[in-house]
């Protein structure tokens, strides 16, 4: 269980290493190639320092990698803030946005796919701006006399992460909601009908599957709390499991881990409705709001 940069630094050395052998090459002859002694590519590798963008590009380049999503995507975990086919936009936030939730965002964006379990809110991608406040104004609450502009500017985040829904190609988004997700009242009862109404309108998208996890189900294997699941197209060895906490979130990049929850997440959905008895049971919620 690590922090977001530690684990990345991992994952791109794991990542670097396996490209690295695919290229049929030595550390020692990888690190003749670009000029270093071998101990900066052992270090590279088991991510026990860091590493720079353009030392990432050096070593891609002598790997003959030409896969320009894969690239993007390395570089991203090295901490490149060039944009790709999906902008780093988030950057002009800085000043507003933690490190660990940056580290989020940037997973977001480069992630084919996410699994989330939700047991309080409303998945951040599905929320609409006016949920989205009254669940950021709880989060932040009154800090200081710019509180009001940090509010907004957190909003507009949450809103701009939901661009990943409608990229070309999209975030394939897998959410069970618990039902207190949908029974809990937040912004009052006009605001969180048109949540509802949201959801409905978002599980029509062939990216989107939506599972309500009833009360009825009893207690079962996420009572423990949220989590996301992050998958990445290129190699699974970069996905990732988030967990959330109030000042931070936790990584867990094991295998063992990746399949504990992999495995849990399987078995909410099959205690869930499906997504049809889903869709029915949040419209019947929204038309009753």
């Amino acid at each position: 269980m690590q922090h977001g940069p530690a684990v990345r630094r991992r994952k791109l050395g794991a990542e670097l290493r396996a490209l690295r052998t695919g290229a049929g090459l030595t550390s020692g002859e990888a690190a003749r190639l670009v000029g270093w002694h071998q101990s900066k590519v052992s270090r590279i590798e088991t991510g026990a320092s860091r590493v720079k963008p353009a030392d990432v590009r050096l070593l891609l380049d002598a790997y003959g990698v030409q896969d320009a999503r894969l690239r993007e995507l390395l570089l991203v975990l090295a901490g490149s803030d060039e944009g790709g086919g999906r902008h780093h936009w988030w950057h002009a936030y800085r000043g507003v946005l933690p490190p660990t939730y940056r580290d989020f965002i940037s997973l977001e964006s480069q992630a084919s796919a996410m699994r989330t379990l939700e047991t309080s809110v409303v998945p951040g991608l599905l929320q609409t701006p006016e949920y989205a406040r009254a669940v950021t104004r709880a989060a932040v609450g009154g800090l200081d006399d710019d509180a009001d502009e940090r509010l907004e500017a957190l909003v507009a985040v949450r809103l701009a992460r939901q661009d990943v829904l409608h990229a070309d190609p999209p975030l394939v988004l897998s959410a069970v909601l618990d039902e207190a997700v949908l029974r809990r009242e937040i912004g009052g009862p006009e605001v969180m009908a048109r949540q509802l109404r949201r959801l409905v309108e978002a599980a029509q998208l062939p990216q989107v599957r939506l599972q309500v996890l009833p009360f009825a189900a009893g207690e079962h294997v996420g009572i423990t709390g949220p989590f996301v699941i992050f998958s990445f197209s290129r190699t699974s060895d970069l996905d990732v499991v988030v967990l959330d906490h109030l000042t931070s979130s936790l990584y867990l990049e094991r295998k063992e881990d990746l399949q504990a929850y992999t495995e849990a997440f399987n078995a909410l959905r099959i205690h869930a409705l499906s997504p049809e008895e889903s869709m029915d049971y949040i419209a019947a919620l929204a038309g009753g709001a």
